[in-house]
């Protein structure tokens, strides 16, 4: 309990200033060496997870789930955070059992999303609804795990993207959430304005196809913090595909850049021996 206490204080401090990066692990081998990188906190991928498992995005079932970001949790030594989709629900009665199911795997902080299984964003006063009953679980639980709202309009194209973000996001925040994102913005200015909104509560912002901006641009705007989402298990899911492809068609050369075997059991065994 006390270590699960100094993790959670540890997260929130981490938001407190500056700009930190948050990888996102999709199995504990992974968790233990980002872990020896030196990153300050891990989060969970439900993608990474979901195609670990064999399954798109969204189809793995709760339990599957949560089995997943319990095994992230137990293994790391840094506060985690839990991708946990829509809470796997849409009533906000039906969500708060979840969260504090969710809550209930040693994570540190987890996510909520705006939109439903079929990719469709909720009512805007569903989506408030709900971050209040997560935050009610949160409450109940008295564990000081973070509540990081997302919108997801960024995501699915919207035209209007931004203004449903923005407006959304204010009322995320009004609504309990310690942590706002909205995942594929990508321009500055929209960046910026998403920090002005919340303020000064933090933002999360996914890496990828930002234009060149760096973890230094980013804090010059407000930003928070920085996940990756499932970007490492798609880096990951790049070179299975690139040499199974060259295995299907007789060529072996793929193989050659292949991380060290010899390195990575060198990496694992002081790993287990300095975690005893």
């Amino acid at each position: 309990m006390a270590a699960m206490a100094a993790k959670t204080r540890a997260f929130r401090d981490l938001h407190e200033r500056g700009c930190f990066v948050i990888p996102n692990p999709f199995d504990m081998g992974s968790a233990r060496w980002l872990e020896r990188q030196g990153f300050k906190a891990l989060a969970t991928t439900s993608s990474g997870a979901a195609w670990s498992y064999g399954y798109p995005d969204g189809a793995l079932a709760r339990d599957v789930m949560l089995e997943h970001i319990a095994e992230i949790a137990a293994v790391a030594d840094v506060p985690v955070n839990a991708d946990f989709l829509n809470g796997f629900a849409d009533e906000p009665e039906d969500l708060l059992p979840n969260v504090a199911l969710c809550i209930g795997t040693g994570v540190a902080g987890l996510s909520i999303e705006d939109m439903d299984a079929e990719r469709r964003l909720y009512d805007t006063g569903l989506a408030v609804e709900r971050i209040r009953a997560a935050r009610k679980a949160i409450d109940e639980d008295g564990g000081g795990v973070m509540l990081v709202a997302r919108c997801e309009a960024f995501l699915l194209g919207r035209d209007d993207a931004l203004a449903v973000a923005v407006d959304r996001l204010e009322r995320f925040a009004e609504a309990g959430a310690d942590c706002l994102y909205a995942p594929g913005v990508t321009r500055r200015e929209d960046i910026a304005a998403i920090v002005r909104a919340v303020a000064p509560k933090p933002v999360n912002v996914l890496a990828g196809n930002l234009g060149g901006l760096t973890l230094a641009d980013l804090a010059g705007l407000g930003v928070r913090r920085v996940s990756v989402g499932g970007g490492l298990a798609r880096s990951a899911w790049a070179g299975v595909m690139r040499v199974g492809k060259d295995l299907a068609a007789g060529r072996f050369d793929a193989l050659d850049d292949a991380a060290s075997g010899a390195a990575l059991n060198a990496f694992f065994s002081e790993d287990a021996a300095a975690r005893g």
